[in-house]
């Protein structure tokens, strides 16, 4: 019964189960774009994911430079091993870990 995390932990700092860069998408987010997001998928980086999702072992990219008739690029799912971590820190935090006197 312990393998669920307490509600008085702090959460962890990784990123959403799925993302996206799109904003029609229902999982984007800005806040969470602005800290940058890395990607690795099959063990290799990569710099032109549009979504992701984690859990399901998936990401988008795009189909060149292709679009649809509203002028959003065509995606490609590609399926495999996902990881994601952010690349910058949480602004919010800048402060709370300086004690250099």
């Amino acid at each position: 019964m312990s393998d669920t995390p307490s509600p008085d932990a702090p959460p962890a700092d990784t990123p959403p189960d799925r993302l996206s860069i799109s904003p029609d998408s229902p999982y984007f987010d800005q806040a969470l774009l602005a800290r940058g997001i890395g990607i690795r998928f099959k063990g290799a980086e990569r710099h032109d994911v549009e979504e992701y999702s984690i859990s399901e072992g998936w990401i988008r990219v795009a189909l060149g430079k292709k679009v649809d008739r509203h002028g959003r690029p065509l995606t490609l799912k590609l399926s495999g091993t996902v990881e994601a971590w952010y690349e910058r820190p949480d602004p919010s935090d800048t402060g709370a870990g300086d004690d250099a006197d």
